[in-house]
């Protein structure tokens, strides 16, 4: 099936897929909806309720190192290999992820690359997310999922992740472009964190690109000519290294997508992102036109 290699697939090939039965062993659907506290958003208890039918609900802070003093960073292999081997998933299963969020696609594009990451390229991100799937009238169930375990055996791309240590060495090497997916209010240092023990700001060097705008009105993914004016707009060259951050890790993969839409996959995500940078750097590596770091 072609559409297993497809970064993105519609609302209408997933409806059809459905009402074909092919929801099973082959092919499997994950609500991967997250949202921070200030939300007020309950994600697993949204899915509850409706869900598109015959997915399961992935959790991306149950599927994280729960050892982290930071959110939902990444699992060890093993660890995602039993969390969506529960869920059905094996190594030949198709996987299309989406969320529940008004942007279109919020926390999907995260759970996307965690795939691909360890080892899983047969993955796809519904374009337009469940906000869509509703607008064009596509069924909902509140049914639980019941999909029969199997085995799902990960191996970790390593070099995709990079570290405080890395980014820290980058700000003084300037070798690799850094693109921020923070508001532009945030990366600025005008607007609140949604953390209460972070500043906003950014690091040396960065690159702003707030996740919302690799989306259409509608909460489309552009296509490609939109895309690759807004990386050309924003001075990043894909043809060179990219490394993606943000807040926590999450919205930095719309940049990944993106690129690997364009044809350039294995964009780096900084899986600490701001919350660590902010936590652990110096005070003259926060740039800020807010109030930054006290030393």
């Amino acid at each position: 099936m072609a559409a297993q290699t497809r970064a993105l697939v519609s609302g209408q090939w997933l409806a059809d897929a459905i009402r074909n039965s092919l929801i099973g062993p082959k092919l499997r659907v994950l609500d991967t909806s997250w949202y921070l506290p200030k939300t007020q958003r309950d994600p697993g208890a949204e899915f509850a309720q409706r869900h598109i039918p015959g997915s399961s609900f992935f959790d991306i802070d149950e599927c994280s190192d729960r050892s982290s003093a930071f959110d939902h960073m990444l699992p060890t292999p093993s660890h995602f290999s039993r969390y969506v081997g529960q869920l059905g998933i094996g190594n030949d299963t198709h996987v299309v992820v989406y969320d529940t969020s008004d942007f279109g696609a919020y926390s999907a594009p995260r759970v996307w690359w965690m795939f691909r990451l360890f080892g899983h390229s047969l993955v796809s991100v519904l374009d337009g997310g469940f906000r869509n799937w509703l607008a064009d009238g596509h069924p909902v169930s509140s049914e639980p999922p019941s999909p029969e375990a199997t085995e799902f055996t990960a191996t970790m791309e390593q070099a995709w992740v990079k570290s405080y240590e890395d980014m820290l060495d980058n700000v003084r090497t300037k070798r690799v472009q850094v693109v921020d997916a923070r508001s532009a209010g945030r990366f600025r240092g005008v607007e609140p964190e949604p953390r209460d023990d972070t500043l906003p700001g950014h690091f040396p060097g960065a690159i702003n690109m707030p996740f919302p705008t690799f989306m259409d009105a509608s909460g489309k993914e552009l296509g490609s000519a939109g895309l690759s004016k807004l990386f050309g707009d924003a001075g990043v060259d894909l043809e060179k290294p990219v490394w993606a951050t943000c807040g926590s890790g999450v919205t930095a993969c719309h940049v990944v997508l993106a690129a690997h839409l364009l044809g350039h996959p294995g964009v780096c995500v900084y899986d600490g992102s701001w919350s660590e940078w902010f936590k652990r750097a110096s005070p003259d590596l926060i740039i800020s036109e807010g109030e930054g770091k006290k030393a």
